[in-house]
């Protein structure tokens, strides 16, 4: 009787770990995902900018 019960103690301890190891894993995706939209915001605002100073950079070519 101590087999089976050690055998069915095992398992669930396994499952555990594994729940707890795929939380894990979810909470480190998440945050991932929020420094690449981070980041996508970051280069967006960054290439606004370049837009904005290439304007005005042809625009004081243009006055020459």
């Amino acid at each position: 009787m101590f087999w089976p019960m050690f055998a069915v103690a095992m398992g669930f301890l396994g499952v555990a770990v594994l729940g707890v190891l795929a939380v894990r894993v979810f909470l480190e995706a998440r945050r991932l995902g929020e420094q690449v939209a981070d980041s996508a915001r970051r280069i967006s605002r960054a290439a606004e900018d370049l837009e904005r100073a290439s304007v005005r950079a042809a625009s004081a070519v243009d006055a020459l």
